[in-house]
């Protein structure tokens, strides 16, 4: 399998922390939080990376230039955004005619991965997309989805004031490559995966709870809370 991981993204709400360093390369207890992603995606075998670049771009191909698997990475610029569905579009040659995975690097993850993989193998008929979920202390901020007694996804609501519950979106996927074909019958470059492909998919996303660690590294404070419980994963 091969995963994209986005970490092309100017980090605002971390700032002034990303005024000098990308977000994806700000330390979670001394390691970069991209490394975290690389070094658990190939313990689960994923045997290739993509990466999207942009914001501070040249520290983040440093980064690469010095990792044990850079040999695995492969690099894309994009001067301009195009949004984690375009991204993916844009990138379609890069991956084979088979599930892919694709993740919003600006989390840190911790859990079974290979679960997750055999979870999107063994998912429920007619579901095109295995997205991970997570139980937010912040509902509000998040994706929250409402499941049917199969752990398909019925409705989806981004980011609104009074969510039904706290089981998020942990913006990690697992797509069939039938994926493509959507995308490009939008016609556009720039593509909102949250507004502009789940809403078509609903019935058709299988989910894998993240019991053990998420969090979406998006704030100072979130950034101050996981320096403290990553220890708890290590």
């Amino acid at each position: 399998m091969k995963a994209l991981l986005l970490a092309a993204g100017l980090g605002t709400r971390l700032k002034p922390i990303t005024d000098t360093i990308p977000k994806c390369l700000v330390l979670i207890n001394g390691k970069p939080l991209l490394e975290y992603w690389l070094e658990n995606l190939t313990d689960a075998g994923v045997s290739e990376f993509l990466i999207n670049t942009s914001y501070l771009s040249e520290q983040v191909e440093e980064f690469v230039s010095k990792s044990k698997y850079k040999d695995k990475i492969t690099l894309v610029h994009e001067d301009e955004l195009l949004n984690t569905g375009g991204t993916l579009l844009a990138n379609k040659d890069f991956f084979d005619d088979e599930a892919l995975m694709l993740v919003h690097a600006d989390n840190l993850s911790f859990c079974d991965f290979r679960e997750f993989i055999k979870a999107h193998q063994n998912r429920d008929l007619g579901c095109e997309i295995t997205m991970m979920l997570f139980h937010s202390d912040n509902p509000s901020s998040c994706g929250i989805v409402e499941l049917d007694a199969y752990g398909v996804v019925q409705k989806f609501h981004e980011k609104v004031q009074n969510p039904p519950s706290d089981l998020a979106n942990g913006a990690v996927y697992i797509c069939e490559p039938s994926i493509f074909e959507f995308l490009e019958s939008l016609g556009k470059k720039d593509i909102d995966f949250s507004n502009d492909v789940l809403p078509e998919y609903m019935g058709k996303i299988y989910t894998f709870l993240n019991n053990n660690y998420h969090r979406d590294i998006g704030s100072v404070e979130s950034y101050a809370k996981a320096q403290i419980e990553v220890l708890k994963q290590i």
